[in-house]
């Protein structure tokens, strides 16, 4: 028991880095696959139905097939897909791993969006609508910012995702966290008191993204940051 402990805290500082890692690589993938995501929501609600199949499309496609084989597809299949055709392409693992979570995470946070944006009342757009403002403010100044509210809860659920699923990188040998802790069990054999670490480690993360995202959507939403101000002045 003292053994593993000593294992386990002995290789903590690298698990400690590959987290760092981890955290960074998952917020890089949420930043553009919210952009990604915010476009396809709101694309997926277009007059347009060209627009609207493409999109569907991309959805369908990154969310109907596994995230492994579209790491694999990018990392490999592009470079060699280009070559094939005279173009040098080459992605380093940083990015093509950025790439894989966003795109993938792109689909998730679209659908989301158009939840989101379809959960408003449509009668303010067209209160909106009736006060001489055109659709880009309506959406930027009445829909967006009510429906972003609702759209907390599960986009923390899929950041949380996201979060764990950076773990999939590692066939590529991008170096986070549960590729360190491979590396680490290669050296010494411990695969049990490692990987029970690397466990921890994420269970960590996930915890406390919940909690932010709890927070977040507490602050953002005027009725309960306001509940939860009386709960706070009324406790002892």
């Amino acid at each position: 028991m003292i053994q593993s402990l000593t294992i386990i805290l002995n290789a903590l500082p690298n698990l400690l880095v590959g987290a760092v890692v981890t955290l960074e690589i998952t917020a890089l993938s949420v930043v553009f696959g919210m952009i990604g995501g915010s476009l396809i929501g709101i694309a997926r609600l277009s007059p347009l139905v060209p627009l609207r199949w493409i999109t569907r499309a991309y959805v369908d496609f990154f969310r109907g097939t596994p995230l492994l084989v579209q790491i694999f597809m990018i990392y490999f299949g592009l470079p060699a897909l280009a070559q094939s055709i005279g173009i040098p392409l080459r992605f380093d693992r940083l990015l093509a791993a950025v790439v894989a979570l966003s795109l993938n995470s792109a689909a998730y946070i679209g659908e989301i969006v158009r939840a989101g944006i379809q959960s408003i009342e449509p009668g303010q757009a067209e209160a909106a609508n009736s006060l001489g403002m055109s659709q880009v403010q309506t959406m930027r100044y009445i829909i967006f910012p009510q429906a972003l509210r609702r759209m907390i809860p599960p986009l923390g659920n899929e950041f949380i995702t996201l979060l764990k699923d950076t773990s999939l990188v590692a066939v590529i040998g991008f170096e986070e966290l549960f590729r360190r802790g491979q590396l680490i069990v290669a050296d010494t054999y411990r695969s049990f008191e490692i990987y029970t670490a690397v466990a921890l480690v994420y269970l960590v993360l996930t915890l406390a993204a919940s909690q932010f995202f709890s927070r977040l959507e507490v602050w953002m939403n005027p009725i309960k940051r306001k509940k939860a101000s009386q709960k706070r002045l009324s406790s002892p």
